[in-house]
């Protein structure tokens, strides 16, 4: 039986959790993933697990979290005046809101996290929410698409392997 190796096309169904069991994120609510490997569309971790497995079987993997989302950086924790929020902004902990930073000249738009609300200051958190967690994967492999098929105008132009970039498996 064929085994997945770089530059296959994959499906797998997976369920993510973190370390006290909470699933973060899984293909039974998003469907399979359908992904090629190499391309770096998916954490390489993941990616590794996948290589060497067959269709059907299924894997158990642990990333830490320096390999995962990244180390949680305080640095990235910050304090900025209530009166630089609209009136109308929902300011309260746990709310993930669109901040625009500029960086090399350019003005860019980043998630950040209201951690903590103070009649003068709120306190963003630009970390990943999942910075500084060991990550947990089960994953499946579905099957390894036959390369022809995954060439084929079945899948337009612009989805490639599965990753959105237009990327291709050959």
């Amino acid at each position: 039986m064929e085994t997945a190796k770089p530059g296959d096309s994959v499906t797998v169904l997976y369920d993510g959790s973190l370390e006290n069991g909470e699933v973060f994120e899984s293909s039974s609510e998003s469907g399979p993933l359908d992904f090629c490997i190499g391309t770096g569309s998916v954490m390489p971790g993941f990616e590794q697990a996948i290589i060497g497995m067959k269709p059907g079987e299924l894997k158990k993997i642990k990333i830490e979290a320096k390999d995962a989302y990244g180390l949680r950086q305080e640095e990235l924790v910050h304090t900025v005046s209530r009166s630089s929020w609209s009136k109308e902004a929902e300011i309260k902990p746990g709310v993930v809101v669109g901040m625009t930073m500029e960086k090399e000249g350019k003005e860019h738009q980043i998630p950040a996290m209201i951690t903590e609300v103070s009649e003068e200051n709120v306190t963003v958190d630009f970390n990943h929410p999942l910075a500084g967690k060991d990550i947990f994967y089960q994953i499946t492999l579905q099957k390894i698409n036959d390369q022809e098929a995954a060439d084929s105008s079945a899948n337009p132009p612009d989805s490639g392997c599965g990753c959105g970039s237009g990327c291709s498996c050959s």
